[in-house]
C-alpha cells in the first residue's frame, strides 16, 4: 500500500517539474532584456551628459582663444612751442608799513585821515608828552653839571701843573747849589790836606790848620744839606706828578659823565622829536587807529587799543607775487614782461615786469615764488585786488598732448595703455603737466610714436593681445 502511494507522489512531482521547465525559457529571456534596459538607461543618464559637457567646454575654450578684443588707438601730439600761462594772484603795495608811537602821551592833533596822499616826511599827527619835555630839561641840567665839574677839575689841574713847574725850578736851583757846594767841598778838602802837611813841617801853626779843617767840615755839612734839599724837591715833584695824574683821571671820569649826560640828552631829544609823527615814505593813508585826545602808548603793545596809529601804503608802484609751477620755471626770467588783468576792468590789461625770483622751488608745492612790479601812475589798481597774471612762455622742450580718456588712474599711479608692435597691451607710467580738460600734457614717460588705447577698461591686462580697430573717417559737414 505504501509502495503504491510513494509511486503516485513521484509521478506527480515529475509532472510538475516538466511543466515548470516548459515555462523557464521565457522567464530567462525577460530577465536578460530587463537587465539590458537598466544598464543602458544608467549609461544614458551618467556618461552621455558628461561627454556632452566636456565637448561644450572645449568648444567655448577654443572660441575664447580665438576671440581678440578690439580697441581704438590714438597717437600723442606735440604741444605748441609757445603757451600762455595764467596764474592767480593778489595785488600788494610796493611798500606798506604800520606806524607806531615812539613816545607816550596824548594825541594833541591829527592832520591826515584815510585816503589822504602824503609825502615823505609830512607831518601826520602831534603827541603832547610833558613827561618827555621834563626829561629833556633834567638831562640838560645833568649835562651842565658835568660840564661845570669838568671846568673845576681842569682849573685844579692847572694849579697842580703850576706847582709842578715851581717844584722843578726849585729842584734845578738846588742841583746848581749842590754842584757849587761840592766844588767848594773839594777845594776845602785839598786846602786842609796841604795845611796838615805844613803843620807837620812846622810851617804853620796848629790853629791855622784847625781853621782849614773847620772850613772843610762846614763845606761837607753844606753839601749834605743841599743833597737833602734836592731829595726833598724831587719828592715834591713826584707828589705833584701824582696829583696831576689823579686830577687827569678825575677829568676823564667827569668827561665820561658829561658824554653820558650828553648822550642821554640826545636820546631824550630824539624821543621828544617823536612827538611829531611823520610819513616814512610817500603814499596813501590806508588806515587810522587814533583820535584827538586819545592816550598814546609807546611801542607796539598788542594789549593796547591804540597800539598803532596809521597804516601807509605806496601805490604808485605795485607788486604781485605768484607761484610758478615747476614745468614753467625755465621760461620765467627777471626782466620778462607779463600782462595783469582784473575782473573789474575786463577790457584793460596792465603791463608788468618780473623783478626777482626766489631762485629755489618750494619743497611742498614745487613752485617758484616770483615777484612782478606793475606801474600804477593812474592809480587805477588797488592793493588787495584779485588779479590774473598771464605769461607768454616759450618752452624749450614742449610736452606731449594726449586725450584725457587715455589715462588710467588707480592705485598703481597714473598710466596709459599702449599697443606694442605685436599688438599687445603695455601699460606705461607717465608724469602729467597742465590739464586742459579734454587734453592733458605728458611731460615724461611717453614717446611720440606710442599708440594709446582710448577708454581703456579693467578687462585690459598687461600683455593681452588686442586688435586695433580702423579709425572712422571724419565726415565733412
Amino acid at each position: 500500500m505504501d509502495t503504491q502511494e510513494n509511486n503516485q507522489i513521484t509521478d506527480s512531482e515529475l509532472i510538475a517539474t516538466a511543466a515548470k521547465n516548459r515555462r523557464n525559457p521565457l522567464s530567462s529571456i525577460t530577465i536578460i532584456a530587463t537587465t539590458t534596459l537598466v544598464v543602458t538607461g544608467l549609461l544614458a543618464v551618467g556618461i552621455i551628459p558628461r561627454i556632452q559637457q566636456k565637448s561644450e567646454l572645449n568648444a567655448f575654450a577654443k572660441s575664447t582663444i580665438k576671440k581678440v578684443s578690439g580697441v581704438n588707438v590714438v597717437k600723442p601730439k606735440l604741444a605748441a612751442n609757445f603757451t600762455e600761462l595764467v596764474l592767480p594772484s593778489s595785488i600788494q603795495a610796493s611798500q606798506e608799513t604800520t606806524i607806531y608811537a615812539r613816545t607816550s602821551g596824548y594825541l594833541q592833533k591829527k592832520l591826515v585821515d584815510i585816503g589822504d596822499r602824503v609825502n615823505k616826511g609830512q607831518l601826520l599827527a602831534v603827541i603832547d608828552a610833558p613827561e618827555t619835555d621834563q626829561d629833556v630839561e633834567q638831562a640838560r641840567a645833568e649835562l651842565a653839571k658835568s660840564q661845570a665839574n669838568i671846568a673845576q677839575v681842569q682849573a685844579d689841574l692847572a694849579q697842580k701843573q703850576s706847582n709842578l713847574s715851581q717844584a722843578k725850578a726849585n729842584f734845578k736851583a738846588r742841583e746848581a747849589e749842590l754842584i757849587e757846594a761840592r766844588t767848594n767841598l773839594e777845594l776845602a778838602r785839598q786846602t786842609w790836606q796841604r795845611w796838615q802837611l805844613l803843620e807837620k813841617q812846622g810851617a804853620v801853626t796848629t790853629q791855622a790848620a784847625d781853621e782849614r779843617k773847620t772850613a772843610f767840615n762846614t763845606s761837607q755839612a753844606n753839601v749834605d744839606t743841599l743833597i737833602a734839599r734836592v731829595n726833598s724837591d724831587q719828592e715834591s715833584i713826584n707828589t705833584a706828578l701824582a696829583a696831576i695824574n689823579s686830577q687827569r683821571a678825575n677829568i676823564n671820569a667827569f668827561v665820561a659823565s658829561k658824554n653820558a649826560a650828553q648822550s642821554n640828552l640826545q636820546r631824550i631829544k630824539v624821543l621828544q622829536s617823536f612827538k611829531q609823527i611823520v610819513a616814512p615814505f610817500s603814499g596813501v593813508i590806508t588806515a587810522r587807529n587814533i583820535d584827538t585826545g586819545a592816550l598814546i602808548s609807546a611801542g607796539s603793545n598788542s594789549n593796547s587799543g591804540n597800539s598803532w596809529l596809521f597804516k601807509v601804503a605806496q601805490t604808485n608802484n605795485l607788486r604781485i607775487r605768484i607761484n610758478v609751477p615747476q614745468a614753467f620755471v625755465q621760461s620765467i626770467q627777471p626782466g620778462q614782461t607779463a600782462l595783469v588783468r582784473v575782473r573789474e576792468l575786463p577790457k584793460k590789461a596792465f603791463s608788468g615786469k618780473v623783478i626777482r625770483t626766489a631762485d629755489a622751488l618750494d619743497a611742498s608745492s614745487n613752485t617758484l615764488l616770483t615777484e612782478i612790479e606793475v606801474k600804477n601812475s593812474e592809480n587805477v589798481l588797488r592793493p588787495g585786488m584779485y588779479a590774473e597774471v598771464t605769461f607768454k612762455a616759450q618752452r624749450v622742450n614742449p610736452p606731449l598732448l594726449v586725450p584725457a580718456n587715455t589715462l588710467v588712474i588707480n592705485a598703481d599711479g597714473i598710466r596709459v595703455a599702449t599697443v606694442t608692435k605685436e599688438n599687445k597691451v603695455n601699460f606705461k607710467k607717465v608724469e602729467l603737466g597742465r590739464d586742459y580738460g579734454t587734453e592733458v600734457e605728458v611731460v615724461s614717460g611717453l614717446s611720440p610714436n606710442a599708440r594709446l588705447i582710448t577708454n581703456p577698461t579693467d578687462a585690459l591686462q598687461e600683455g593681452k593681445s588686442v586688435q586695433v580697430l580702423a579709425s572712422k573717417p571724419k565726415t565733412k559737414n
